[in-house]
């Protein structure tokens, strides 16, 4: 199961957790995905879309 949105392709991202001392130790970054069932073309389907994309009204949700 993949983490990725699947309008805008936002995914996870790694990088370094940085301490006071300086010290860098690996971390993940994950996007906030949701689940919503959705209306195109006359099908319900279901995708998984970042809280972004679901604010910026890219799709609507079916109620």
């Amino acid at each position: 199961m993949s983490r990725t949105c699947d309008i805008c392709g936002k995914h996870t991202i790694t990088g370094n957790s940085v301490s006071h001392a300086k010290n860098h130790t690996r971390r993940t970054w994950k996007p906030n995905l949701k689940k919503v069932k959705t209306e195109i073309g006359g099908t319900t389907i279901t995708l998984k879309i970042c809280t972004r994309c679901l604010k910026s009204d890219i799709i609507t949700k079916k109620v």
